[in-house]
C-alpha cells in the first residue's frame, strides 16, 4: 500500500491531469520495475503510457495485442486464425506443457497475432510477434500465420506491416521451424512482386531466424529506439572473431548509422509515421478509405 501511495504521489506531481486514469487502472495492482531508472510502477499505468516509463522514458516490452492497439484506428482490427496452435510434432520433451503454460500466461494461442486493421482509414494486413510467448520464437504455426496473412494481403492488394519481437527459431520444432524462414521470405517476395508495400518494424529484441528472414526484407524498415537487433549473440560473435565489438553493437542506433534501417521511430510517434507512409504509398489505391 505504501508503494502504491508513493507512486500515486509521483505520478500526480508529474502528470496531474492523469490521476483519474491512474485510479481507473490501479485495481490491476501488479507492480513492475523499470530497467532504466529502477522505479516501481503500477503495470496498468505503464500500459496507459504505451509501455513507456513516465520518469525516464525506458521502453517496456509490449504484447501483440498492445502493439496492434497502439497503431490501429479504434475497433478497426479483425484477427485471423486466432485458435491456431502448435503441435508437438517431434515429441520434444515437455513441449506440450510449455505451450499450455504460455497460452495461459499470455492469453494468446501462439507467438504471433495476425489480422487486418485500419491505420488512418487505410486497410492494412498486420502481424505482431509477442515476446511474452516463448520469447516470440518462430515455429511452424508462426510461419503459417504470417504466410497466410501475406497471401491474403496479395489477394486483396493490401500493404503489409510486421512487428518483429523474437529470439529466433523454435528449437522444439527443429527443421520444421527453420523451414519457416524460407516460407515467409518467399511469401514476402511474392507480395513484393505484386508491387505491394511491406513495412517491417523491429522491436526489442529481433534476433535469430526472424532477423535473418522477413524482419529485414521490408521495403521500409523501422525500429524502436534502443532495440536489440541481430542474428547471433554478442558473446558468440566476439568469441568467433576474437575481438571486442563496439559498445552499441546490434542496437538500433548502430544499425541506422550503418545503413541497415531507414529510421528509428519513437513509440508515441509510430502510428503517425506509419499513417504517413501508408498515405503516400496507397494514394492511388481505389480501395483506400477517403477521409
Amino acid at each position: 500500500m505504501k508503494l502504491v501511495m508513493r507512486y500515486n504521489a509521483l505520478i500526480k506531481k508529474k502528470y496531474p491531469n492523469n490521476m483519474m486514469l491512474l485510479k481507473r487502472r490501479s485495481d490491476r495492482g501488479e507492480i513492475v520495475t523499470c530497467d532504466g531508472c529502477g522505479a516501481e510502477l503500477i503495470k496498468g499505468v505503464v500500459q496507459s503510457y504505451h509501455g513507456i516509463c513516465p520518469f525516464c522514458g525506458q521502453y517496456f516490452r509490449l504484447g501483440a495485442y498492445d502493439r496492434i492497439s497502439l497503431v490501429v484506428d479504434e475497433q478497426r482490427f479483425f484477427e485471423f486464425n486466432q485458435g491456431m496452435q502448435s503441435k508437438n510434432i517431434l515429441d520434444f520433451p515437455e513441449y506440450d506443457e510449455k505451450l499450455a503454460e504460455y497460452q495461459q500466461k499470455s492469453g494468446i494461442s501462439e507467438a504471433v497475432v495476425t489480422g487486418v486493421g485500419k491505420i488512418r482509414g487505410i486497410d492494412v494486413a498486420i502481424a505482431a510477434l509477442d515476446s511474452y510467448f516463448m520469447m516470440g520464437s518462430m515455429g511452424s504455426v508462426v510461419g503459417e500465420k504470417i504466410v497466410s496473412l501475406t497471401e491474403y494481403a496479395m489477394r486483396k492488394n493490401l500493404p503489409l506491416i510486421v512487428f518483429s519481437a523474437s529470439g529466433g527459431a523454435r528449437m522444439q520444432e527443429g527443421m520444421f521451424s527453420l523451414m519457416q524462414m524460407a516460407r515467409c521470405s518467399a511469401a514476402i517476395k511474392r507480395h513484393s512482386d505484386k508491387g505491394l508495400l511491406y513495412i517491417s518494424v523491429l522491436t526489442h529484441p529481433t534476433t535469430g531466424g526472424v532477423s535473418a528472414s522477413f524482419a529485414m526484407q521490408g521495403d521500409i524498415i523501422l525500429a524502436e529506439p534502443g532495440a536489440l537487433i541481430g542474428f547471433a549473440g554478442r558473446r558468440v560473435i566476439e568469441q568467433t572473431l576474437q575481438e571486442n565489438l563496439p559498445k552499441d553493437f546490434q542496437k538500433a542506433e548502430f544499425l541506422l548509422e550503418n545503413g541497415l534501417l531507414d529510421a528509428i521511430v519513437k513509440r508515441e510517434d509510430l502510428k503517425e509515421t506509419l499513417g504517413r507512409l501508408l498515405d503516400i504509398h496507397t494514394f492511388n489505391n481505389p480501395k483506400r478509405e477517403r477521409r
